[in-house]
């Protein structure tokens, strides 16, 4: 894949996660704003990206990374475990079925 190829698909991921993020946070009573759906965003993906590299791909990279990525959310957010916790599988049910959805109706 090509640099920009590359670059396109991280920022239009970014976008949507925090299209995403903002939106499930604001379903939930958070005041904040869009920025700080973008560096949880950007935050998330950094997280994920480390634990990936440095751990490989498994359960113990995704499993450390969600840890730190709702130590993120809590810090970002200003919120309890439980919530981070909420918030975060609310996102990843929204992504999976959002990424699944082009698969489902075809290329367009």
């Amino acid at each position: 894949m090509e640099i920009p190829i590359v670059i396109l698909s991280f920022v239009i991921s970014m976008v949507v996660s925090a299209i995403i993020i903002y939106i499930v946070t604001k379903l939930l009573g958070q005041e904040e704003g869009l920025g700080s759906a973008v560096m949880a965003a950007f935050v998330g993906a950094i997280v994920y990206t480390g634990a990936y590299f440095f751990l490989g791909t498994g359960l113990l990279a995704a499993f450390i990374g969600g840890i730190v990525w709702l130590i993120a959310l809590g810090s970002i957010y200003k919120i309890g475990w439980l919530k981070a916790l909420l918030i975060a599988v609310i996102v990843w049910i929204a992504v999976s079925i959002l990424s699944f959805l082009p698969t489902v109706i075809g290329p367009l």
